[in-house]
């Protein structure tokens, strides 16, 4: 972190209303620097190359070059950039491209102000962010993809079986009510063990829960295939 220790992000979106309304939102939170906009996927590579921003914010679909292509050259020249990708609810390949581009998160583009302030606070400690509206088809899809942002260097999280009979519930995308009455254990011990989880895997969302399941064997190949 730079800039005052404020982190340093740059934006990119060829709509200029919604790229105007974030770059409003990015400049009234006090640990965040917003360094600059871009209209564009090569005017963005310009502008991390110039400004070398802790963490990128960029559209998918943008004219020239797409947002995917973007993320690559990013991270070919500024690999300690994180990139976030902002995208609408039709872009599930585009978002896998994404993510095996080297993005380490996406948010949908009409995500409330503190989701997008927690993706860039998580994505700047190089941990994954996936948007709390991912749906079950989508991370199955990018658990089969290569995008993996856990680091084989870290120390694997140990889990106990309460842990992995919550975790395989949410893997079946049970509620907190359904995965207490299966496991005969009361609602509030469910919510507690699942904010343990959460903490051992320093993620945000369920979603975060369930994909590092998927790619760590922890979901049951039953589980994986509903």
């Amino acid at each position: 972190m730079n800039n005052c220790n404020k982190i340093t992000v740059v934006i990119a979106d060829d709509q200029d209303i919604y790229l105007e309304g974030l770059a409003g939102l990015l400049n009234r939170e006090p640990g965040i620097k917003l360094l600059g906009g871009a209209a564009g996927g090569k005017e963005l590579v310009r502008l991390v190359e110039q400004l070398k921003p802790d963490v990128v914010l960029t559209d998918l679909k943008m004219p020239g070059m797409d947002g995917v292509q973007a993320i690559k050259e990013i991270k070919a020249s500024n690999a300690s950039t994180q990139c976030i990708v902002l995208s609408v609810f039709d872009s599930d390949q585009l978002i896998i491209e994404a993510l095996e581009a080297g993005a380490m998160g996406y948010i949908v583009k009409n995500a409330a102000k503190g989701e997008i302030v927690e993706a860039v606070h998580t994505v700047y400690r190089q941990r994954p962010y996936y948007c709390g509206t991912t749906t079950m088809a989508l991370a199955r899809k990018i658990s089969g993809s290569s995008h993996n942002p856990y680091p084989r260097t870290a120390p694997e999280p140990v889990f106990d079986e309460r842990e992995i009979n919550i975790i395989n519930g949410l893997c079946r995308e049970l509620t907190s009510e359904e995965i207490a009455r299966e496991l005969f254990l009361s609602r509030k011990v469910v919510d507690v063990t699942r904010s343990k989880i959460l903490q051992k895997l320093d993620v945000k969302t369920t979603i975060g829960i369930v994909l590092y399941a998927m790619k760590h064997g922890i979901c049951s190949e039953e589980n994986r295939s509903r």
